[in-house]
């Protein structure tokens, strides 16, 4: 009975998550009340509540959960999450590595778009998803320093901004960029990120 109970209990976060990301992508994430997201899982504000204190606390588990989760990012006690990969990639540094990453990447930018653009429209009406927001571009930005640290590329006081220039420059891009967007198709786009990054970040 406690495990279907707890099962019943991870069903009902789940419809509301959904429901939230959904709104959020449907009506904006500024008109988007609780009692529409409550109303669209099949439940109540007060359901709601016994979940998520409010919907800013929805919205952070959107970022810290799934969206961490889709682009592979686990805890990390140095800046709270990392990927891996892309630290490997960075400190590799090399054209072959980086546009294979990118391209690795880019096939997720469908499943990651609704939940960065929900991120971005709540960062602009809340403060707190702001502040989430700039600790989560940090993070991946801390990735590139990292890789750049181990290799002992470029001059050590560039390599965090360096970083910044890239993860923006790929956010954006990630977030607007789809086939014919900029009057570029998937392997031009590709081309012309890895040649960008390769200059800021990569091995020459």
């Amino acid at each position: 009975m406690a495990t279907l109970r707890a099962a019943q209990k991870e069903m009902t976060r789940k419809l509301l998550l959904d429901a939230g990301l959904d709104l959020f992508g449907s009506k904006g994430y500024a008109t988007t009340t609780v009692d529409d997201i409550a109303s669209a899982a099949g439940t109540t504000r007060v359901t709601f509540y016994a979940y998520f204190p409010s919907k800013v606390e929805l919205m952070k588990a959107l970022i810290s959960e799934r969206l961490n989760a889709a682009l592979d990012r686990t805890p990390s006690t140095e800046r709270g999450s990392t990927e891996r990969e892309l630290v490997d990639v960075v400190e590799d540094g090399s054209r072959e590595r980086i546009r294979a990453w990118l391209a690795s990447t880019s096939e997720r930018w469908d499943v990651i778009r609704p939940y960065t653009t929900a991120a971005f429209e709540a960062a602009a009406v809340d403060p707190d998803i702001r502040a989430l927001l700039d600790e989560w571009l940090n993070e991946a930005t801390g990735d590139i320093k990292e890789g750049l640290d181990r290799a002992g590329r470029f001059p050590a006081g560039t390599r965090h901004f360096r970083g910044v220039v890239a993860i923006t420059e790929l956010d954006h891009v990630a977030r607007h960029w789809k086939p014919g967007t900029w009057g570029v198709e998937r392997d031009e786009m590709l081309d012309v990120l890895t040649e960008s990054w390769f200059g800021t970040i990569g091995r020459h």
